[in-house]
């Protein structure tokens, strides 16, 4: 039996305002985060960035249980094209933690090798053959611990656009993190994305976009950073990303995965403060909007029309 949308449904360090980026924004404490996720009805999240948890494996997951949350996933950002690299040290220290607190996804970005991702190398022949290969040594070992490794197209990073998306589709095993914000953002449709291939995605991350500033940072009239500042991501139901029509094909398809709260946010003080926002009024705002799409009179529990 297909577990319910609303028992599917998990949070995200970033949608506070926590990241792996130096200089971004002021940084919340773990019990203020994962209270609130507790506090909104979240019963599940993602890890949050290197530092956001303690680093020992066990120590992560007693710290989410303490809070009444498990783990289904961690964002793993690591160099995948150069030659003197090798990230599967990295990403088995992910999946250590990962299998510790019984989650299931390890989610790849495919860094640049660059703090920050207001700007990227251009990828070469080399670089692409060199980026496939790691993808799939990385999807053998996370099957080989009973684990999901994704590819997350991410802004400012080797891998942003919808054509960069459907080269690694294509030329390689890994599964997809679908990011309905960040694939927008880097010129791809994600409604088009889970329709062509519902199969390959393992994860999402549900994000709502403002176009207008989306475009901006597709021309480079505005940073990504200073985008994500101004507010580019919106509560889910808010934006301009057709959130409903995405979730409607992933449920048709028998998507069975989890659906990640993300709104990336940059935090200029901490709540409370003056001129401080409290980001967990977007949250909120957002967990009702996923869970009204499967409230539909006359459909089965977790259903979306």
């Amino acid at each position: 039996m297909t577990t319910p949308l609303a028992q599917r449904v998990a949070g995200a360090p970033i949608s506070w305002g926590v990241s792996e980026v130096p200089g971004w924004g002021h940084q919340l404490e773990p019990g203020l985060v994962l209270g609130q996720m507790r506090d909104i009805g979240l019963t599940a999240t993602e890890f949050g960035p290197e530092g956001f948890l303690p680093d020992a494996p066990a120590d992560k997951a007693a710290v989410l249980a303490s809070y009444g949350l498990r783990a289904v996933g961690q964002f793993v950002p690591v160099v995948l094209h150069d030659p003197g690299h090798d990230p599967l040290p990295q990403v088995e220290a992910a999946i250590a933690g990962l299998l510790a607190a019984d989650a299931g996804t390890v989610v790849i970005a495919a860094a640049t090798g660059t703090d920050g991702y207001d700007a990227r190398p251009v990828l070469d022949e080399a670089g692409w053959e060199r980026l496939l290969a790691n993808l799939d040594r990385i999807s053998a070992t996370a099957a080989a611990a009973g684990l999901v490794a994704t590819l997350h197209p991410h802004v400012g990073t080797m891998i942003e656009s919808g054509e960069e998306t459907r080269r690694v589709l294509e030329g390689s095993v890994v599964g997809l993190c679908l990011d309905t914000g960040h694939l927008l953002i880097g010129g791809g449709d994600p409604v088009a994305t889970a329709t062509r291939w519902p199969d390959r995605i393992a994860h999402v991350h549900l994000k709502d976009v403002r176009l207008d500033l989306a475009r901006q940072v597709r021309s480079g009239a505005l940073t990504y950073t200073r985008a994500v500042t101004e507010g580019m991501y919106a509560p889910l139901g808010s934006g301009d990303v057709d959130i409903a029509a995405i979730v409607r094909v992933l449920e048709g398809s028998g998507y069975t995965g989890w659906y990640v709260l993300e709104q990336d946010t940059v935090l200029r003080a901490a709540p409370g403060e003056a001129g401080a926002a409290d980001p967990v009024d977007d949250v909120r705002a957002s967990f009702a909007y996923l869970l009204s799409l499967a409230r539909t009179p006359g459909r089965a529990p977790g259903a979306v029309e």
